[in-house]
């Protein structure tokens, strides 16, 4: 059996000094200038119909700006993660520009928001993993970071494979850091388990076609209950004390609590989103999942003051409850674990499948009289509505995949 190359994150919280954290705090600054200052140039380009600077003449413009008065700071930080965020930037705004699937323009960063460096040199980046000094004394293990020296790290596993880059990033004024590394693993073998359609909810997660409902355990939920409660409280005591003009230090510690309250809640939330993708992944061959616009269904009905919309805040509160599943997070997280492990995710069109009958095909609204219950008007089936639609999507798989062969065999003949 062939083996294949596979590639593999291992994130770890940094422990920096005082003035290490001073040192990429202002290398995250600079990196946040480049890309502002050049998504500003590119935007007023585009809006005089000139045609966007390539990245290879962004990069120019990077090494003048390194070398000039006006903006020589940026020479006092590492070149290869600005470089790193002017690809970012071009790629970003071509897939902007995409006319066929047009994604959200790139917007302007503010400090202390998405801070990272991206190191995309493995010969850069230095790990020592031992856990004595010369003196025999315990001390954690460290990585070197360029133009900021040896920094702590706190291993919570071992690394495995041939370090590619590195990317570090700031969340909650905490520092963490993302090693990607490649290794050789011997080709997956596909899955002999059969097939699910997997149906994506508010009230419960998940629903398998097999009728299995996915959600957390009682305890997580109550974890996250509290955890919610506690991010409610700090931002009611943000609020109280806003003020227009310089900000206070009190402010800015309670943004920190914010921020915190923000990540702990984030945290639980990704666990079970991974621990569920890791479970589904290794037991399933192929996973069929409704092809949802999530950005489409999270859009605010405020409507406009000439047109107002109706039903603001109830739309507000489903469309915080889709958001907090983290839909986008689990599809991305499950689709890389199938190919992994030689299995694949296929997406099928969501139009009608909770409201058709799985037993008898009827199609109608009438079907289906709550959010829980479905009910056939025509053949009097009954089920769980989620799970009804899970079938559903099983079956709008099937269909799809068989159309796929028979447009390949025929292009083949």
């Amino acid at each position: 059996m062939n083996d294949m190359k596979t590639r593999q994150a291992f994130k770890f919280r940094l422990g920096p000094t005082s003035e290490q954290d001073s040192v990429l705090s202002r290398h995250a600054g600079g990196v946040r200038f480049v890309w502002n200052k050049a998504l500003d140039l590119q935007t007023k380009r585009r809006d005089a119909g000139m045609p966007l600077l390539s990245y290879g003449d962004l990069a120019k413009l990077l090494t003048l700006w390194r070398s000039s008065e006006e903006y020589g700071f940026l020479s006092l930080g590492p070149v290869h993660p600005q470089q790193q965020a002017l690809k970012t930037l071009d790629r970003a705004l071509w897939e902007a520009l995409d006319r066929r699937n047009p994604k959200r323009f790139p917007r302007f960063k503010r400090k202390g928001e998405g801070d990272s460096l991206r190191y995309p040199d493995p010969l850069q980046i230095g790990l020592d993993l031992s856990t004595r000094d010369k003196d025999g004394r315990i001390v954690l293990p460290r990585i070197f970071l360029p133009k900021v020296g040896w920094v702590k790290v706190r291993l919570s596993r071992q690394i495995a494979g041939e370090i590619k880059n590195a990317t570090v990033t700031c969340k909650a004024g905490r520092w963490a850091v993302s090693i990607q590394t490649e290794t050789d693993v011997p080709e997956p073998e596909m899955r002999t388990s059969r097939e699910i359609g997997l149906d994506l909810g508010v009230v419960s997660f998940a629903t398998r076609s097999d009728g299995t409902r996915l959600h957390p355990d009682p305890a997580i939920l109550s974890a996250m209950k509290r955890a919610e409660d506690r991010l409610r409280r700090e931002q009611r005591r943000l609020s109280r004390k806003y003020r227009k003009g310089p900000k206070s230090r009190n402010f800015a510690q309670q943004k920190l609590r914010v921020a915190r309250a923000h990540e702990k809640l984030s945290d639980m939330r990704r666990d079970f989103l991974q621990k569920t993708s890791t479970a589904m992944s290794e037991t399933q061959a192929v996973v069929y999942i409704e092809d949802l616009k999530i950005r489409n269904m999270t859009r605010s009905a405020r409507g406009t003051k000439d047109a107002p919309g109706k039903n603001v805040r109830q739309k507000s509160g489903l469309n915080r409850s889709i958001l907090s599943q983290g839909w986008g997070t689990f599809l991305s997280l499950l689709e890389s674990k199938l190919a992994r492990r030689g299995g694949r995710l296929v997406r099928v069109d969501p139009r009608n499948t909770s409201r058709t009958c799985a037993a008898c095909g009827h199609v109608s609204p009438e079907n289906r009289p709550d959010q829980a219950t479905f009910r056939c008007v025509v053949c009097d089936h009954a089920d769980h509505a989620d799970v009804n639609a899970a079938k559903n999507i099983l079956r709008a798989g099937h269909a799809r995949c068989a159309c796929s062969e028979a447009q390949t065999s025929e292009s083949a003949a």
